[in-house]
């Protein structure tokens, strides 16, 4: 089950199809997108709280953390 939640989180990208142009290399994702945004990743540390939304919350927290990875490393 957690696998899956781990695989649905990655439809947070989705937000960059709002995006223009959609794929932009020297971009950083981190509060440029809806979904990546400081307000964003602030209900997702919330999820960690309930138990019911805990592993939803450990999955997109990783997603940010890999995407400010990339941030860091441009």
């Amino acid at each position: 089950m957690t696998y899956f939640v781990f695989i649905v989180v990655m439809f947070i990208d989705l937000d960059h199809l709002l995006a223009t142009p959609i794929f932009d290399s020297n971009r950083c994702s981190i509060n440029f997108h809806p979904l990546h945004t400081y307000y964003a990743i602030a209900v997702y540390v919330g999820f960690l709280f309930f138990k019911k939304t805990r592993i939803l919350g450990i999955g997109l927290l990783l997603h940010i953390l890999a995407d400010s990875v990339d941030c860091w490393m441009m």
